[in-house]
């Protein structure tokens, strides 16, 4: 969404190869205008004398044969000599102008442009293409606070502007950073451009989209979005759109929008990839998002890092396949230098019942360290000893996790719980001395019964 590096050739700003020529002389050489050229030289003959057609006619000869330097000599002699009408100096000027361009001599095309326009008679068709001309060559020289005062000038004598010159006043405001003030004139463009049943430009559009989301309007950015998207799908539109739709909460769609990106194989990076998985998870579907990292990862566009079998192992989690996230979090705690995964994968093999894996994989995270509540990494591993009947090591464990205040109560009560289990296994263990006690007892009798 980013457009402040934006180029001008990116921005279709340049419209300046169109008209350069005055009404009355037209300079391009071009073979689908030569006929139009010629019936514009008739004109000039009955408008200008006999010596100055035949030089400006020579100067043009020189042009067609690319010879620009030597015509351009021409028409600075014509132009200095005496007795030369108005009329005549402004076609002999427009040349000039002309000549220089092609010589790519913008400097000296604007003067010879400025020149013509200080001419007091100069016809206002003349005047408004001089205008505009200049506009076109002042932004093509960066000088764009000129260029939009040329361009105000032409709009004030201008009838009937096209859309063109409206996108070319907003690039102008875009490069002076007059952001609000683009919004007028692209959507007075395209309402011209409806109007005369003419296509609007992608460009516009973007344009468009910068200046809304400049002013934090992302209704208006989704809207610009979606039709971008519908006449000129790009990954760079979704992710534009999609960024809209997080700024405006619209969550259900984000999901959508990522999803559409994804089906049509436009995420590409790691970190697109990624963000899928977190909608999918976060939307409440973490088996598409397993499905996606494995695959992904197996496809080596995603690393198989600690971070990515993290993922994995959290997407599988939240799918109720504790076994099939078990290899996933083995991974990520063998990659880690951090005791945070090995913890995890503790857990999971509590809630498996395997509780000697359990207390094999929270001791080695314990070791490593880096964990986030050691208390509760106790906790864990006291629940995994007592179940595999090391009273002594699970007190000793809740003991551990009751130096911190929050662990206290409910280590406190396991701790009772534990005791409880080793009284009542220990008067289990008495009653059954006892009972062989009087089995023997019993068993002595009856043999020294039978020796009587």
């Amino acid at each position: 969404m980013k457009m402040k590096n934006l180029s001008l050739a990116k921005l279709g700003l340049l419209m300046i190869c169109s008209v350069f020529a005055s009404v009355t002389i037209h300079a391009q050489d071009r073979e689908d205008e030569r006929d139009e050229r010629d019936n514009q030289k008739t004109k000039q003959a009955q408008a200008v004398s006999k010596e100055v057609y035949d030089r400006i006619q020579s100067a043009q000869e020189l042009i067609d044969a690319d010879r620009q330097k030597e015509a351009l000599d021409v028409l600075n002699g014509l132009k200095t000599k005496k007795g030369l009408t108005e009329y005549e100096l402004q076609n002999v000027l427009n040349y000039i102008g002309f000549v220089h361009y092609n010589m790519d001599n913008v400097n000296g095309a604007l003067q010879a442009y400025e020149e013509l326009l200080r001419i007091p008679s100069v016809e206002e068709q003349i005047r408004k293409q001089t205008l505009y001309t200049m506009a076109q060559l002042t932004t093509m020289q960066e000088n764009y606070t000129k260029a939009l005062g040329l361009l105000d000038q032409w709009f004030a004598l201008e009838s009937n502007p096209g859309p063109e010159p409206y996108i070319l006043y907003a690039q102008n405001l875009y490069q002076v950073n007059r952001y609000p003030d683009m919004i007028k004139p692209i959507e007075t463009a395209m309402g011209i451009a409806t109007s005369r049943d003419t296509a609007i430009k992608e460009d516009w559009y973007v344009l468009l989209n910068f200046a809304y989301f400049q002013q934090e309007n992302y209704k208006k950015v989704r809207d610009i979005q979606k039709i971008l998207l519908a006449s000129w799908p790009k990954k760079a539109y979704w992710f534009s759109l999609a960024g809209a739709y997080t700024e405006l909460g619209e969550d259900d769609n984000l999901m959508a929008a990522y999803e559409a990106a994804h089906t049509q194989g436009l995420l590409e990076k790691e970190s697109e990839l990624s963000t899928m998985a977190q909608l999918y998870m976060q939307h409440e579907v973490p088996w598409k998002a397993a499905t996606l990292l494995d695959a992904e990862m197996k496809g080596g566009r995603m690393a198989k890092n600690d971070k990515n079998y993290r993922m994995l192992s959290q997407a599988l989690t939240l799918a109720a396949e504790d076994e099939m996230a078990i290899p996933a979090l083995q991974e990520a705690a063998r990659l880690s230098d951090e005791g945070e995964l090995d913890l995890r994968l503790g857990n999971a093999y509590l809630n498996l019942g395997k509780y000697g894996e359990c207390v094999s994989a929270i001791k080695k995270g314990i070791e490593k360290g880096k964990i986030k509540s050691p208390d509760n990494a106790h906790i864990s591993m006291g629940m995994c000893q007592y179940n595999e009947a090391d009273y002594r090591d699970a007190i000793a464990s809740f003991r551990k996790a009751a130096e911190t205040q929050r662990s206290r109560r409910i280590s406190n009560q396991w701790i009772s719980v534990i005791e409880s289990d080793i009284e009542r296994n220990e008067q289990i263990r008495l009653a059954e001395v006892a009972a062989q006690r009087q089995i023997r007892e019993l068993e002595e009798r009856r043999k020294a019964a039978e020796r009587i």
